[in-house]
């Protein structure tokens, strides 16, 4: 990894992959965060979000074939 790319990541900047930071992340000691990183249980907004556009039921409770 250049000098360049590492300070870039320093700085913030959107344009660096992942795998940048992956790899800085793990020389850090912070690897099993990554995976934490997107989990849903951390993110609580964007579950809700997420339950918000579930589809509705379209059928009432109970009126399920009949056998």
């Amino acid at each position: 990894m250049s000098r360049t790319t590492l300070s870039k990541i320093e700085a913030g900047e959107p344009g660096v992959s992942m795998a940048h930071y992956a790899s800085v992340m793990y020389v850090l000691g912070f690897i099993d965060e990554l995976a934490a990183i997107g989990s849903a249980e951390r993110d609580p907004t964007g579950t809700t979000l997420e339950t918000e556009h579930l589809p509705e039921r379209v059928r009432a409770a109970g009126q399920g074939r009949k056998a």
